[in-house]
């Protein structure tokens, strides 16, 4: 039996001080990325195109449109801004710089608010990562920025046949370590930008070359708190490079990247409103 006041496990429910937080929330971010030129876009719920964007596609809460073509609630924004901009707006608008406040869904009944931002036709994940810092500066929320490269993992594997991406995503620190290889265990403790120089002295070639984007990212990270993860794999599917999370505590507050949808290669970031009402209102 479902009581009256009952709501979905997952679902949302803002009233009083909460509710507060969230537009005070909103309104900082939204002033940030107005000054910085980014402009606001609302996207449908309903997407045709999510599995683009999902890892698990059993996270989709899957319907049927009226011609019985398979359609999910929207749970990521990314792809689908990205492709109603070059798309569905094309010729008509020229503005690369984008931003959204809106919600999206995961099975069965997960619901999680974000602040996003894209930057279309930008390779310099700096731009963006930048711009995150200064929002959740600005909410006084005093967190870790993390900075990875998914290129880092997918090399390795291609480097050592017994490694495969899920001992990435699952951060098997004994199996790198049993490869009883100098360089790979100096990769694995490698944490702050003042251990690079000497890592780079022993790494492969083509390792060396995604570590200096790494020491380039966090230089001009804008952040006094800033660690280096070499190792870690993210779950997005369409991340194909340099990667960050902003975390507190456990808790990931933010996390973006740089990504390609086609030929238009653009950086963007999500920060998850929920993590930070949970902190300010405790």
């Amino acid at each position: 039996m479902v009581l009256e006041h009952e709501i979905p496990t997952g679902s949302k429910l803002y009233f009083g001080k909460s509710a507060k937080v969230k537009r005070e929330i909103e309104n900082i971010a939204s002033d940030v990325l107005d000054q910085n030129g980014f402009e606001e876009i609302l996207t449908p719920l309903f997407s045709y195109h999510q599995h683009k964007s999902i890892a698990d596609e059993k996270e989709l809460i899957r319907v049927n449109d009226e011609k019985n073509n398979a359609i999910s609630l929207r749970a990521d924004s990314t792809i689908d801004v990205v492709r109603i901009i070059e798309k569905r707006l094309g010729s008509n608008n020229s503005h690369k710089k984008w931003f959204y406040i809106q919600p999206v869904y995961t099975y069965p009944t997960t619901e999680q608010y974000q602040i996003g931002v894209e930057q279309m036709n930008e390779r310099d994940l700096s731009k963006v990562l930048v711009i995150a810092n200064d929002i959740l500066k600005k909410l006084d929320v005093k967190s870790l920025v993390q900075i990875s490269n998914m290129k880092i993992p997918q090399i390795l594997c291609d480097i050592f046949d017994e490694l495969s991406l899920d001992d990435f995503r699952h951060l098997n620190i004994e199996k790198f370590l049993n490869l009883k290889t100098e360089w790979l265990i100096n990769l694995v403790y490698l944490q702050h930008i003042d251990q690079v120089d000497e890592v780079l002295k022993i790494v492969p070639n083509e390792i060396k070359v995604e570590l200096l984007k790494m020491k380039e990212l966090c230089e001009n990270s804008a952040s006094d708190n800033a660690v280096l993860s070499p190792m870690y794999y993210a779950k997005m599917l369409y991340y194909d490079e340099l990667f960050f999370r902003i975390i507190k505590n456990n808790e990931v507050y933010a996390r973006g990247g740089r990504y390609k949808n086609e030929e238009t290669t653009s950086v963007g970031f999500a920060i998850y409103t929920d993590t930070i009402i949970e902190y300010k209102v405790k």
